[in-house]
């Protein structure tokens, strides 16, 4: 199995939540999933983010998934958890990520309209506490706390590295040079992302793809861990399309055009819960099943 630092510097993939025909969690519907992935060369799932419904999930379905999520997994690779919320939902879920064996926890940046940044650092120890020590990721998708802010964060204890979704190369530059060199910056912002942020120095990156077409997800990342971005910049341009799908209606679709893609290679995960939107509208599924059409994707796996 990888170490963590090998996990973090490769794909961060992050797993969707099935549900079944009543709208209950129904985690066993992504062992196909999940096996494909890892297969193909996932280096890390990630359980409880965003793609994952996060925040259409109670604490207890979340911890439910992590305790599923961990059983699926085994020891083929290590399991991020991500927590968040409120303290005391963030507390119960990395205990119990820590219990099922999640080799670190994903900290959602807390979406609370009266955040101030001194209090974040104490929410991290909080947490970091509650889990016994496990290492932290930093889940940034807001960089307007500045880099002053960023540098308190990542030097609390237990923080191993941040995962970057906000499309600043520069103020990552400013970060990265601010912080503890041994800190792990990952690029939070899926494929697309990947090249620039590595230009200034992230490595690895989160993938929602990873759930439809692992193999370019894999391919993407071997032509940026060999330097090659004319390469890797081709085969994202190949799979651009599914992304621009994700990012309709104010990333409303993300996980939409997630779940309708495994729909259509015989994965029914059910539905997103709102406020995501579902289904597709009529010429969103057309651009999706075109598509999954010309890269050969309309098919079951198992």
């Amino acid at each position: 199995m990888l170490t963590l630092d090998q996990a973090l510097s490769g794909i961060s993939g992050i797993l969707i939540t099935p549900y079944d025909g009543q709208g209950e969690i129904a985690p066993a519907r992504l062992a196909p999933i999940l096996d494909r992935a890892l297969t193909e060369g996932l280096h890390m799932p990630v359980v409880n983010g965003n793609t994952g419904e996060f925040y259409a999930l109670t604490t207890d379905e979340a911890v439910t998934m992590v305790q599923e999520v961990t059983g699926l997994l085994g020891r083929r690779a290590p399991l991020l958890a991500g927590v968040g919320r409120g303290l005391r939902d963030a507390q119960r879920l990395a205990r119990a990520s820590a219990e099922a064996g999640a080799a670190a926890l994903m900290v959602h940046q807390p979406p609370d309209p009266f955040v101030a940044p001194r209090g974040i650092v104490d929410y991290l120890a909080a947490i970091a506490d509650a889990s016994g020590g496990l290492p932290m990721m930093l889940y940034l998708r807001n960089d307007a706390i500045g880099t002053r802010a960023i540098a308190d964060l990542c030097a609390v204890p237990g923080v191993k590295g941040v995962k970057w979704a906000t499309p600043n190369p520069l103020r990552l530059a400013e970060a990265m040079a601010a912080c503890d060199p041994t800190i792990t910056w990952v690029c939070g912002l899926a494929e697309v992302w990947a090249p620039p942020l590595y230009a200034v120095g992230a490595r690895g990156f989160t993938s929602g793809l990873i759930n439809v077409w692992p193999e370019r997800s894999v391919a993407i990342h071997a032509a940026l861990a060999a330097g090659d971005y004319a390469h890797a910049n081709t085969l994202i341009a190949g799979m651009r399309a599914f992304e621009d799908i994700r990012a309709e209606e104010m990333n409303g679709t993300n996980v939409t055009g997630v779940k309708a893609a495994l729909l259509a290679q015989g994965h029914d995960c059910g539905p997103t819960r709102p406020p995501s939107a579902w289904p597709l509208t009529a010429p969103q599924q057309a651009k999706l099943t075109a598509f999954l059409d010309q890269n050969g994707l309309i098919r079951g796996f198992t």
